[in-house]
């Protein structure tokens, strides 16, 4: 492994760790920054691919197209969807689908289109350390650069004034069911890999879905409609009182607006974390139409006689489970309303229980000693979605997909990843490059009924880009 030297005299205006949608929103609109802004992005796969196991036919995102890395900063900006579609020759065929909210495969194939042309992304290289130098005042950056094996090959450290952290979520498997993931045996997968999986479930005699959100919805549908009629095996299982649909009337997605989060981040801490839970249907329930379409399915199953071999369960925990004859799973089972508990003998499970945020601990060690915490030990974080430091800290590190606690549940909503990128870009650069507008709702969140934008303070110490080069 060799070692790359230190760019001490190149100081960069920003370093992003992780390329999700996220930081590659933040890219794309930083690329259009006037005067330029000199940023590095680093991610440790070898190029962008967005939730693959998930990106089943048909399947589409929650949110319309206008939910894209830029559009609702910037729609001019040469990043947008719309513009991808023209650039590849698709624009008259989209315009006469009239399709407001576009399938899963096709956002991932433009945010693959932007990650390939935007020239300050570095894949293959994995941050392991964050550090403040106060002698220089800038952030030491230590990464390892990855060969095409995956195995470690260099090593380097960049220096910066600022840093974007989107090192995004990973899968969550209930306690219960860790210990038989990824056994040889009977498959028991995460939702993330469900189509890698796919042609290994269908082929299980009997099949379990543990989850009620879009992605335990979507997974059941697929399956349901691959089976034979007659013969379906499948228990869809839930810990929801029902399958319930996502909350999608308008005004009631106007808790997603800039003006929500606003009132969400004013609030007291206990009053967010006793208000997160309970906005469960906001970003945990299922698409509409998912489920009509489910019904459909089912019924058409009907139409000659008899019922569908599926099993349609919520209100339903897995208390403990364990393997049977090697080649089985059994699940131990409570239901909460009845209090009466069973087991279930299953070939496959499939685990559409979501995700989590990844620990910052591990990256941001080094700065511990600097970060300020709440009650229940997280970080803080402020209005421009930076991380609350000690004053002789004058850089910043913003968070993307980190902040749930402090600004609520459109944090991983894509429909604000371009306002949050503008958000932090405006901050960074003290300056506007990006007008946001002052007001996005129509509900006023709280008795004060204010839902403009507060006054852009200059950063501790920030000396304007135009000066630092």
């Amino acid at each position: 492994m060799t070692a790359q030297p230190a760019e001490l005299d190149q100081p960069r205006d920003l370093v992003g760790i992780g390329i999700g949608p996220f930081n590659l929103s933040l890219a794309a609109l930083a690329d259009g920054v006037h005067g330029g802004l000199d940023a590095t992005f680093y991610d440790q796969n070898p190029a962008f691919h967005w939730h693959p196991g998930l990106l089943i036919d048909g399947a589409t995102l929650q949110v319309p197209f206008l939910a894209d890395l830029v559009t609702l900063a910037d729609p001019a900006s040469p990043w947008s969807f719309l513009n991808y579609l023209k650039a590849r020759d698709r624009l008259f065929p989209f315009y006469f689908a009239e399709r407001f909210h576009i399938q899963r495969a096709e956002y991932d194939a433009y945010c693959r289109w932007v990650s390939r042309q935007l020239p300050e992304l570095r894949f293959g290289h994995q941050v392991d350390a964050v550090r403040w130098n106060p002698e220089r005042g800038l952030f030491e950056v230590d990464f390892t650069q990855l060969g095409t094996d995956g195995e470690a090959a260099a090593l380097g450290r960049a220096h910066t004034r600022n840093v974007a952290l989107g090192i995004g979520t990973e899968p969550y498997i209930p306690d219960p069911l860790k210990p038989l993931v990824d056994a040889p045996a009977a498959p028991v997968i995460h939702a993330a890999d469900y189509l890698e999986h796919r042609e290994r479930l269908l082929a299980a005699g009997h099949i379990t879905v543990i989850g009620s959100g879009q992605s335990g919805a979507e997974i059941f549908l697929d399956l349901l409609r691959a089976r034979p009629k007659g013969a379906e095996k499948i228990h869809w299982l839930a810990r929801t009182e029902a399958f319930a649909p996502m909350e999608y009337s308008k005004l009631g997605l106007e808790q997603f607006t800039p003006d929500y989060t606003r009132y969400f981040h004013g609030l007291s801490q206990q009053v967010r974390d006793d208000l997160v839970p309970r906005q469960w249907q906001l970003h945990k329930g299922i698409d509409a139409d998912t489920l009509a379409a489910i019904h459909d399915e089912l019924y058409r199953r009907t139409l000659h006689g008899g019922w569908p071999d599926a099993v349609l369960t919520p209100g339903v925990s897995v208390r403990t489970a364990g393997r049977v004859a090697v080649t089985k799973v059994e699940l131990h089972l409570e239901h909460t309303q009845q209090g009466a508990r069973t087991r279930l003998t299953t070939d496959a499970v499939v685990l559409a229980t979501g995700y989590r945020e990844r620990p910052l601990d591990r990256i941001l060690a080094g700065l511990d000693p600097y970060m300020r915490r709440d009650n229940a030990e997280r970080p803080r974080v402020d209005e421009h979605h930076r991380i609350m430091l000690d004053e002789g800290v004058t850089g910043s590190v913003y968070v993307q997909n980190a902040e749930r606690h402090t600004h609520g549940v459109g944090t991983p909503d894509l429909g604000l990843a371009a306002w949050r990128s503008a958000t932090i870009l405006n901050h960074l650069t003290g300056k506007e490059p990006y007008p946001l507008p002052r007001r996005t709702a129509f509900t006023s969140f709280g008795l004060d009924g204010q839902n403009q934008t507060r006054s852009l303070p200059v950063p501790r110490g920030l000396v304007p880009l135009t000066e630092v080069r």
